[in-house]
């Protein structure tokens, strides 16, 4: 990777509340290893999936096929892209899966409205302190940057996360696309049934896991995840 038919660009999108730097240090090493460019999203909190739309439609514009992923939400909006766009992907990187369909009760769109409503109600400041305190110190130190960042506009970026409509069940059974899907074996706000449900219901997918303390001392292991379990899946091809 790259050749004449291989992508040499890939286009990866955070989860709710991240920022493109996170993305990027979770990506850009493996796939530069591969020989492909890294393209890590900042999202507009002020319409975050067309943001991302926008930079994946300005990528397959420009460089044809390209490689497509994210983290949560942001993996969701990409493999939804990638069915929309089959001649344009060569491969979609899909990093903690929320949920399938229709968010509903999902434990993340669950805790993106209760944030949305929590910062509203009593400010950026008591709210991030208070997620600090009862979250992993490296995700808390992660959220504590980019949500300042993505201020004032962060509640309404995750009440717009809380409502998107991911690929539905008879949606990921349309894909074609090959996918490779990491998934943390101890993450409840991500669970692992997600990413066993696309695995199963994608014709072309492979799945690998991980654990949140191996994210939390290199985020990088998220897109070598991604790319192992990509690979299994262009090796039996």
């Amino acid at each position: 990777m790259p050749s004449d038919d291989r992508p040499s660009v890939a286009v990866v999108l955070p989860g709710t509340g991240s920022d493109a730097d996170f993305v990027a240090r979770a990506f850009t090493e493996p796939l530069t290893s591969r020989g492909v460019r890294t393209v890590a999203v900042e999202p507009d909190p002020r319409r975050v999936v067309g943001s991302y739309l926008d930079a994946l439609d300005g990528a397959a514009a420009q460089h044809g096929r390209i490689l497509v992923g994210g983290v949560s939400i942001g993996a969701a909006v990409a493999l939804q892209w990638a069915g929309s766009h089959p001649d344009h992907v060569a491969g979609v990187l899909a990093a903690l899966p929320a949920w399938t369909g229709t968010a509903a009760d999902a434990p993340a769109a669950a805790s993106a409205r209760f944030t949305a409503a929590r910062l509203r109600a009593d400010g950026l400041e008591q709210v991030t302190a208070e997620m600090i305190a009862s979250s992993p110190q490296w995700l808390g130190r992660e959220l504590a940057k980019s949500w300042r960042s993505q201020w004032p506009h962060l509640p309404a970026a995750l009440d717009e996360a809380s409502e998107y409509h991911a690929p539905g069940l008879d949606d990921l059974e349309r894909i074609t696309a090959p996918v490779g899907i990491a998934a943390a074996t101890d993450d409840a706000v991500h669970p692992l049934e997600v990413a066993r449900t696309w695995s199963e219901r994608l014709p072309h997918a492979g799945l690998v896991t991980v654990t949140l303390d191996e994210i939390g001392a290199d985020p990088a292991v998220l897109g070598c995840t991604c790319l192992s379990a990509l690979d299994s899946v262009l090796h039996t091809a």
